[in-house]
């Protein structure tokens, strides 16, 4: 954006002003609200995240953090190759896994910062060999009960820790709604281990709602 929208404390003030520009021109949307980094535009079968951001002096971008008035340094493109990076790593598995996990979050309202759930899953998967989705989406529930608890660097230098809650108010919430996805995970594997297929896919679908397919 121009610099002339800049303000050392103006960060809310941003985001009310990208609201108002999206709304005359997004009249029938159902939802547009602003959140603590971005304004929302709720479509009827997807939300979009308008982050209003700055050039930064020395690369990278500032955008918003109305919650705590602050301005986050940060980087898409540096992202953008840390991921492609960390997929090609996981023989090309890792983004997939990212979709579900995003699939997920959409189930259970946004709970979590779609950012922060990639960079969650970088960590998560580590030096970690992905032998299988279903594997894969037990493990990051798994270990993300714990891991939820506390925020992940971005991979930007300057970036910061990075929140992982959204619209989610605790973190024994977060908590609980990993600890869910787990529970349901093993059952699903469970099932699907013994030959009872289509019970399987009833638990992945408690976790996933509209994004995993239906049986048969």
């Amino acid at each position: 954006m121009d610099p002339k929208y800049y303000e050392v404390d103006g960060q809310a003030n941003l985001l009310d002003k990208v609201k108002r520009v999206l709304l005359k021109t997004y009249t029938t949307t159902p939802k547009i609200s602003r959140n603590g980094q971005a304004v929302s535009v709720t479509f009827t079968d997807f939300i979009v995240d308008v982050v209003p951001a700055f050039n930064r002096q020395g690369g990278g971008y500032l955008i918003p953090n109305s919650v705590e008035k602050t301005w986050i340094s940060t980087n898409p493109k540096v992202h953008v190759d840390v991921m492609s990076s960390e997929n090609i790593n996981h023989n090309s598995d890792l983004v997939p896994i990212v979709k579900m996990i995003k699939g997920w979050n959409k189930n259970i309202n946004y709970a979590f910062i779609s950012f922060y759930l990639e960079l969650l899953a970088i960590k998560i998967f580590k030096n970690i060999t992905i032998s299988d989705y279903p594997s894969g989406m037990r493990f990051f529930f798994d270990k993300g009960r714990e891991a939820i608890k506390y925020k992940v660097q971005d991979p930007v230098a300057y970036g910061g820790q990075i929140n992982g809650l959204r619209n989610c108010s605790t973190v024994v919430d977060a908590v609980s709604k990993f600890e869910t996805a787990y529970n349901r995970a093993i059952k699903a594997e469970d099932y699907a281990g013994r030959g009872y297929i289509e019970n399987a896919v009833d638990e992945w679908k408690k976790i996933f709602g509209d994004y995993f397919p239906a049986y048969g």
